[in-house]
This record gives structure tokens, C-alpha cells and sequence, in this order.
């Protein structure tokens, strides 16, 4: 039934005007070249607008340095935590039911639906001075606003459900046949999910940390709210962009925005090349 279907649709998409595919193409090119390719371009531009020299340049100021080594500390705190907890959340929904399954679901999808400000208002009310435990992290003299752990743990909220939205589906779409096949036959628990579940999720595993490190790496709005943007000590990469800018220092700000950039595209590039490895995995 489905081959009938199929050609029916192609011999309706045949039957269109050649004027009307003509203008769909040429409206995707000129949104694509407005919203993606002309920004990156304007980036280099003015990050080269001054030459190599004053390019490189940018990178010798050691402001600059701190926020990089803040920003690569954060995702490589964030990411790891994100990948343990997307693993056991997108294990315990998609292989067992429980009371409040769908709860849980929705509370992963909470960063997609709050506001990074909001969630970074939110820890301030938290753990700052005036907040709910903030006098007793005081007297224990630990600081987590505007210090390093709230940038790590606003950083977390943000990036926590990239690792289990892509885990979820792809382990309900699995099932749990072989993961019951490999215990039946005396598998461990450990044994179950290294040689049995995880090159099951391997690549979808892979594609959530993905997209959980660029996220990661170029958060704004929560990390603003708590890191109290002391310059080099708690400005991250995009918080040092904003500085730079707003001092109008455009060369280094465009500069520091060009790797965010070249980390979006590399970002890109590792998107296309596991979907093309997804899809010839399917096809074998």
C-alpha cells in the first residue's frame, strides 16, 4: 500500500509549475543567506577588518583567555553530568512505567519552556546573599552567585534536556526486547548495557552531547544573571563579546564572536556527518 501512496505523491509534486518550485527554492536560498549566511559573513568581515595581526591580537588579552578557560570549564563540568543524567532519565522512561512518567517528562522540557533570565533570576533567589540560603552559604563561606558554581549550575539547567529529548524516542523506539533477550541468557545488568544498549543509542548518544556543548558554550542569558560579569573572573566567552562590544572594541568583540562561530559550524558540520552515518546505518 505504501508504493502506490509514494508514487502518487511524486506524480503531484511532477505536476507542479515550474514557477512555483522556482520561487520556493529561491524564497529557502534568501532566507538561508539572510539569517545564516550573511550574519557569519559580516562576523569575519569585521573580525579581519583590521588585518591578521590585530586579529590575533585579541586573543593575547588575557580577559579574553580567562573567559575561553571559563567557558570550556563549564561545558566540560555541564556536559558530562547532562550525558549521566539523559542516560538514566531516558532509560528509566523509555524501559519501565511509574507513577509520574509524564511529570517527569514534562520537567525535562522545562528550560525549553522558561526564560534562561528567568532561570538565572531564579538561582540568585537561591543561593545570593539575600536569598532563601544564601546566609547559610555565608556563614560556611561558600559562594555560588557571581563565582564559578553558578555559572556551572545555570549552565547545567539550560543544557540538561538536549542529551535526553534525543535518548528518549530513539530507546522507545527500541524497546526492550534485546536488553530482556541478553538477561535471559545470564547478561549482568553492566554486561546488558555495554554490549547491548549502548551501540543501540550510540549515535543519537553522541548527537544529544553534541548539541548540548554548543549550547553550553554559547549560553547568555542565565550565565548574565549569575556570574555578576566581573571581567576575568566570571565572564564567560559570550559575556566577553558583550563587554568588547559595548566598549566598542568591535575588532575583538567580532574576533571572540568569529570562534564562537567557527564552534557553531564545527557544531554543524558534526550534526551533518551523524545523521549521514545514522542514515547509512539504516540503510544496511
Amino acid at each position: 500500500m505504501a508504493a502506490p501512496t509514494s508514487n502518487a505523491a511524486a506524480a503531484d509534486r511532477s505536476r507542479d509549475p515550474l514557477w512555483l518550485r522556482i520561487v520556493l527554492i529561491l524564497i529557502s536560498i534568501a532566507f538561508v543567506g539572510l539569517l545564516l549566511v550573511l550574519p557569519l559573513t559580516v562576523i569575519f568581515m569585521e573580525a579581519l577588518r583590521e588585518g591578521w595581526a590585530s586579529y590575533w591580537a585579541a586573543f593575547r588579552d588575557p580577559a579574553a583567555w580567562h573567559a575561553i578557560k571559563l567557558t570550556v570549564l563549564a561545558a566540560s563540568i555541564a556536559v558530562p553530568l547532562n550525558l549521566v543524567f539523559g542516560l538514566a532519565a531516558a532509560w528509566a522512561i523509555a524501559k519501565f512505567d511509574f507513577r509520574g512518567k509524564s511529570l517527569f517528562i514534562t520537567l525535562i522540557d522545562l528550560p525549553f519552556a522558561v526564560s534562561p533570565v528567568i532561570s538565572g533570576v531564579i538561582y540568585v533567589l537561591l543561593f545570593g546573599l539575600q536569598g532563601w540560603l544564601g546566609p547559610w552559604l555565608a556563614s560556611h563561606n561558600l559562594q555560588i552567585i557571581f563565582a564559578v558554581p553558578g555559572i556551572v549550575l545555570a549552565t547545567i539547567f539550560v543544557t540538561f534536556p538536549f542529551v535526553a529529548r534525543e535518548l528518549i524516542p530513539l530507546m522507545q523506539e527500541q524497546g526492550a526486547d534485546e536488553e530482556q533477550a541478553a538477561i535471559s541468557l545470564g547478561a549482568g545488568g553492566w554486561q546488558t548495557f555495554w554490549r547491548v544498549t549502548l551501540p543501540n543509542i550510540k549515535w543519537g548518544l553522541l548527537y544529544g552531547v553534541i548539541l548540548c556543548n554548543a549550547r553550553a558554550m554559547g549560553e547568555f542569558g542565565a550565565v548574565s544573571v549569575v556570574s555578576g560579569h566581573i571581567r576575568g573572573k566570571t565572564n564567560t566567552l559570550p559575556l566577553h563579546i558583550e563587554i568588547l562590544y559595548n566598549e566598542y572594541n568591535v575588532v575583538a568583540a567580532f574576533t571572540m564572536a568569529s570562534l564562537l562561530a567557527l564552534l557553531g559550524l564545527v557544531t554543524l558540520a558534526a550534526k551533518t556527518w551523524l545523521e549521514w552515518k545514522v542514515q547509512q546505518n539504516s540503510t544496511r
